[in-house]
């Protein structure tokens, strides 16, 4: 295989469309790989391989990352329970599974030579970089990274430059950038990035509000040790409950959010994201999961959870850290099983129904109800329990003035 042999991350969208005939100007054959998460249609396949013939690439291969990014994103990032700086759902995580489909197909190819269509302003160069470094010694190509400091503003010359090879750029493209995939969908890009109010294009699953259905929404999700297993009682493979769910939720705009962050470069960034599903299974999980666990296990717990999130928000997906935070998120899953009814009239989703064997409840007392304890008894705890803070206050005022 020839030296000047590449292998790209390919979606169709500006950036990849760029990469193809850049590289080939460079005498590059172009052998592009779309890792399909199952977040688009056969329809967007199909116009996504097109696309990549279209603009000169020499293969085009599609590769389903359905299960691969079910087991090892969704699940921890759901069992564990947090999001990044507690609002933002890691949509582009799907980052480290289109690497590996990427390295699979070099090595199928027999070339050494990797290319992805990240800037050099965000979080996703980071991402592609380190995985590949991880997986083995490759010879990374970044042609949008290469451009950045000679060309200025980056999308209006990738536009530009597409055009003047006759090749069309959608509208959308022209406005934002769009990640999609079975996660959900972010948007950034123009009046995004200037922190104004997202216009009516930067909309991509949610409904507005006035598009909402007149009834309200229920659904009840099963899980089995902190994964789900079951939509509306019928058994189903994770992946497709996850498609269920966004199809479902979406018509009522839920998992809609606008989300400001610390990227892993130090600038800050906004997005618009839309995440249904994931929210919803987000939901459903953490209020079974309050219901079972411990109280030191509910407090413990995520402080290790949010160390995953950053820990594959920064790109450290193949780190051993990562591996040992995973196996404590697993381990306090073994009694997460029961079913979680979910319910929503629009935007907000709620938990209204749990039923699980793993409970903690205490059939003798309920909270604010009933008890078999004494006044003495809980007078004895009380004293026992604030001992501290009584002998504070106590000790201040024998010296106070």
């Amino acid at each position: 295989m020839s030296d000047k042999t590449v292998v790209l991350a390919f979606s169709g969208g500006l950036d990849t469309s760029f990469c193809i005939p850049w590289l080939k100007e460079r005498g590059y054959a172009v052998h592009t790989v779309f890792a399909d998460s199952g977040g688009v249609s056969a329809a967007e396949r199909a116009e996504i391989e097109a696309r990549a013939h279209e603009l000169g690439a020499a293969s085009h291969v599609t590769v389903d990352i359905g299960e691969a990014i079910w087991r090892s994103f969704v699940c921890p990032l759901v069992q564990g329970g947090e999001w990044y700086q507690g609002q933002y759902p890691l949509l582009v995580s799907d980052r480290y599974l289109i690497v590996d489909a990427s390295v699979a197909r070099a090595r199928e190819l027999g070339t050494r030579a990797i290319a992805h269509g990240c800037t050099g302003m965000g979080n996703d160069q980071v991402r592609f970089d380190l995985t590949v470094k991880a997986l083995g010694d490759y010879q990374i190509i970044a042609p949008i990274r290469e451009i950045q400091k000679q060309v200025g503003e980056v999308r209006a010359y990738e536009r530009a430059y597409l055009e003047e090879r006759g090749y069309k750029v959608s509208d959308k493209a022209k406005s934002y950038t769009i990640n999609e995939n079975v996660l959900g969908v972010t948007l950034s890009g123009g009046e995004i990035d200037r922190w104004d109010v997202p216009g009516p294009g930067a909309r991509r699953w949610c409904a507005p509000k006035a598009e909402w259905p007149a009834e309200a929404l229920e659904v009840t999700i099963g899980f089995k040790h902190g994964e789900a297993v079951s939509l509306d009682g019928q058994a189903m493979a994770g992946i497709e409950i996850l498609k269920a769910l966004n199809a479902k939720f979406a018509p009522y705009g839920v998992g809609r959010g606008f989300y400001t962050g610390d990227t892993t470069i130090g600038l800050k960034g906004r997005i618009v994201y839309e995440a249904p599903g994931l929210t919803a299974l987000h939901v459903a999980h953490r209020a079974l999961e309050e219901t079972v666990l411990s109280k030191l296990q509910n407090r413990f717990k995520p402080e290790l959870a949010r160390k995953w999130v950053e820990l594959v928000y920064e790109g450290f997906f193949h780190d051993p850290l990562k591996t040992d935070v995973e196996a404590f998120i697993a381990s306090s899953q073994g009694r997460v099983d029961g079913e979680v009814t979910l319910r929503t009239e629009g935007a907000r989703v709620d938990a209204v129904k749990i039923v699980s064997p793993f409970i903690l409840t205490n059939k003798n007392a309920t909270y604010a109800q009933s008890a078999d304890w004494g006044v003495a008894e809980a007078e004895g705890f009380i004293k026992l329990y604030g001992m501290s803070s009584s002998l504070w206050a106590e000790v201040g005022q024998r010296h106070a003035g």
